[in-house]
């Protein structure tokens, strides 16, 4: 795979370790049959923000929260190489409405599915556990409350059936 068709794959690995791992209930998924490269996801959530939104300080403290994520996480040793040919500041924005919807705040993602985003990648519980335990360390640099953080979690967790490829 070149770096210039990897790009969106690694991506989704993002997205699918942290991102959505299931959408919050207030949010709509719709697979959407793109012109060119895998299918897409165009999720909205709904009208009403939700509490965890909330308690993660809205569309700002999801921002902070996804700008320190992306930075530690191409510095882990573990799987940090696996990001390194994505454009942080793109990873940041794709993540962040990502989360923004599992969420359940007022946004919109149109990134791949996870399940296609991942198929090719060879991606081991190990690296998913890794990228859980960046993401861990990234909510207590930003002051999260541990029960947000496991609200977050809980609402990522099933993802991992879309994004682990090697069983």
């Amino acid at each position: 795979m070149s770096k210039s068709t990897m790009h969106p794959y690694i991506t989704g690995l993002a997205f699918a370790l942290l991102a959505t791992l299931g959408t919050s209930a207030l949010a709509q998924t719709q697979t959407v049959a793109p012109t060119e490269g895998p299918p897409r996801n165009v999720e909205i959530s709904g009208t009403q923000t939700s509490p965890l939104y909330v308690a993660l300080g809205e569309k700002a403290g999801i921002t902070a929260l996804m700008n320190d994520f992306v930075d530690h996480v191409r510095e882990d040793p573990r799987i940090g190489a696996m990001f390194r040919h994505v454009k942080p500041a793109y990873l940041k924005g794709q993540l962040t409405d990502k989360i923004c919807v599992a969420a359940g705040g007022p946004c919109v993602y149109d990134g791949e599915t996870m399940k296609g985003a991942h198929a090719d990648l060879k991606i081991e519980r190990m690296h998913f556990n890794a990228l859980v335990e960046v993401l861990q360390g990234s909510m207590r640099r930003q002051n999260i409350p541990f029960s947000t953080q496991n609200q977050l979690l809980a609402v990522l967790a099933p993802m991992h059936r879309d994004i682990v490829t090697v069983r």
